[in-house]
Parts: C-alpha cells; structure tokens; sequence
C-alpha cells in the first residue's frame, strides 16, 4: 500500500468542484421531486454514489482539475438534459420535451448523444491518469508515456463504463414506470457516441492536449 496523495491541492480541487456539483444538484433534486420524475431521482441517487466513488479514486490518484471539472460538468449536461424543457418549436425525438430530446441535426444528432461522447471521453481521461498513476508508482524514474496500447486499453475501459450506463439505464426501465431512455436503436447510437468520444480523448491524450 502507498501513502495517500498530501491533502494539499487535491483535496482542495476536490471541494471546489464538490461544492460546484452541489450547488446544481440541489435544484435538480428539488426539480425532480416536484414534478415527481422518478427517472431522475433515481439518477440522482446513481450520481451521489458516483461522487464518493470519484472521492475515492481522487484521494489515491490525484485527478488532474481537467478530470474533475470534466466529470461535474457531464453531471450537470446530465442532470439538466432530463430537467430542463425545450420550446414547442424546438424538433424533439421522443414525447417528452426536455434537453435530452432534442435535436441539433434532426435525424442525425442529438443532445444525448453529445453528452454521451463528452462524458466518455472524460472516463477515458480518468482511465488514463489512474493507469499513470499505477505505471509511475512501479517505475518512479521512467515517465509514463501515452502509447498507442495504453491509449486503446483506456478507451476500451472507457467504453465499458459505456456499457454500464447502459445497464443503469435499463435498470430505470425496470423500477421507473415512465422513461425517456428510448430504444434499441438508441441504446446502439449511445454506443456509437460512447466510441467516439473514447476515441477522440485517446487521441488528444497522445497529442497531450489533456492527460
């Protein structure tokens, strides 16, 4: 076992992006609870186990604030997709008029799916700066050097964190009466969206644009 991260920046960056996350989770949770929308209450709850479960990891890691900032701000294109509505005029998928029914290119791309990209593209970040994190541990004197294996390796982890919102996902269906997960076709776009954005993370990792 190794020593804990200094309780330095890392657990200051920690607070900042906390109470950041807080501070729009409150509304959400009051949203959800007033309009009775046990989809999202639901989520919410996944979200709160999220948080502790990136606490964890940002105490053994040291998440960059790219990391941190990016996954707060997943959960808030999360929380408002399913809270906040849209205009009449506005094109939709679906029956419900909320963010993460709308299209941007109607028939062609949507605001989940672009959520999808985005916070899959920051699961690969963090796979990627847990895997430094364990590489500099064994070899404190070589630099861990993004390789094209380690970057596919992140990206396929990534993409199974993917496959597990999905079964979250399915589970809502399950316990939640009324949805707006959509079907089997959209399951398979987040799936495509999930890739995408693993795959481009990957690549601006190795160009070290992030990571």
């Amino acid at each position: 076992m190794t020593a804990p991260l200094p309780p330095t920046e890392p657990r200051a960056s920690l607070r900042l992006v906390g109470a950041f996350t807080v501070a729009y989770l409150l509304p959400a949770v009051i949203g959800a609870l007033r309009t009775r929308n046990g989809e999202f209450i639901f989520y919410i709850v996944v979200m709160g186990v999220l948080m502790a479960a990136v606490a964890v990891v940002h105490h053994r890691v040291g998440l960059s604030p790219t990391a941190l900032w990016g996954l707060s701000l997943w959960g808030l294109a999360h929380m408002a997709g399913g809270l906040v509505g849209v205009p009449e005029s506005w094109p939709i998928h679906g029956e419900k008029r909320v963010l993460y029914s709308l299209w941007f290119i109607p028939g062609f791309l949507k605001y989940d799916q672009i959520v999808h990209a985005f916070g899959f593209g920051v699961t690969t970040l963090v796979c990627w700066e847990g895997l430094r994190s364990i590489l500099r541990e064994r070899r404190p004197d070589s630099p861990a050097a993004p390789s094209w294996g380690m970057l596919i390796l992140c990206a396929a982890a990534g993409m199974g964190f993917g496959a597990l919102n999905e079964v979250i996902e399915f589970a809502a269906t399950l316990l939640v009466p009324e949805t707006n997960v959509g079907g089997y076709e959209n399951t398979g776009w987040d799936l495509v969206s999930n890739l995408a954005g693993a795959a481009t993370a990957a690549l601006l990792i190795r160009r070290r644009v992030i990571g």
